[in-house]
């Protein structure tokens, strides 16, 4: 019997075909970890640097972003207009499924020397290699970010980058894969391009734009705050990162202290948490 076909009005693709396109890049990223060679260097310490604050240079620099990033959001979300309290039902679980996905490869990149952290900037407690503040990294900076996303819908409800979907959409799968495939001998940015590469190909190819083009207009308001976290945890306000990189596994393209592979990152984790959210959403 034939397979059914789903007709999401730019494009029709076989069901059959669903999982591999979505599970390759996985299957990809994994043998570049797992069989790829890790080259052995010290991590950088000295990066660019945008302003010294002193207040940061204590152990709890990286607890004290938390409360920045969470307790002024979960004030606001009890706003009239956006209600972003009532998206926590759908929002705890998407960020539950990333952040175990994500927490898992984090923790092996740190255990293969990929990256690393910097325990003058942290409180102690660790697990999975990884101190306590990288496993609150996956619950805060989800949960703020998704805010910037519900206040978007709420305030602006049009969507500008409808129209455009299919450039901008194939033009980032372009992209990620080129710089995957001029970054394979490298462990950060192959497996990172690759995964958003594929998971947003997969986004095109089986879900209805009703939210995608949304969530790249946040994206780029979210850009900002991260860039700023980031900035932090990478060195640009502190003496030395927070998490320290070894430079043999990384382009070396920085925005100011934050490689470019970081961005890429964080629109991976936020556009598949924001997924899941609205995956619940539709389901209830």
């Amino acid at each position: 019997m034939k397979d059914k076909v789903l007709d999401i009005s730019h494009s029709q693709v076989s069901i059959g075909w669903k999982w591999p396109i979505l599970l390759w890049p996985y299957a990809l990223a994994g043998l570049l970890l797992f069989l790829g060679t890790i080259t052995p260097k010290p991590f950088i310490y000295s990066v660019p640097n945008v302003a010294h604050l002193a207040f940061l240079e204590t152990p709890w620099a990286y607890a004290m972003l938390h409360l920045f990033a969470f307790v002024p959001v979960f004030l606001l979300s009890f706003d009239r207009k956006v209600h972003f309290y009532t998206s926590w039902r759908f929002l705890l679980p998407a960020i539950m499924i990333m952040g175990g996905f994500f927490i898992v490869w984090d923790s092996y990149k740190t255990l293969i020397g990929v990256w690393g952290f910097n325990l003058r900037y942290v409180s102690g407690g660790f697990l999975w290699n990884m101190p306590w503040e990288e496993w609150m990294f996956y619950l805060t900076v989800p949960f703020a970010s998704l805010f910037i996303y519900e206040c978007l819908n709420a305030y602006f409800p049009g969507d500008p980058f409808r129209k455009w979907d299919k450039p901008i959409t194939l033009g980032i799968v372009i992209l990620c894969f080129l710089a995957a495939l001029l970054s394979f001998d490298k462990a950060y940015p192959s497996t990172t391009f690759i995964l958003t590469g594929g998971f947003v190909l997969y986004h095109w190819l089986y879900v209805p734009n009703t939210y995608r083009t949304r969530f790249y207009r946040a994206y780029l308001v979210i850009l900002i705050p991260f860039l700023l976290v980031d900035g932090v945890l990478t060195g640009g306000f502190t003496q030395e990162p927070v998490v320290v990189y070894n430079p043999a596994e990384f382009l070396n393209l920085l925005i100011v202290s934050v490689p470019v592979e970081d961005a890429v990152y964080g629109f991976l984790h936020l556009f598949g948490v924001c997924y899941w959210l609205e995956w619940f959403r539709r389901e209830k």
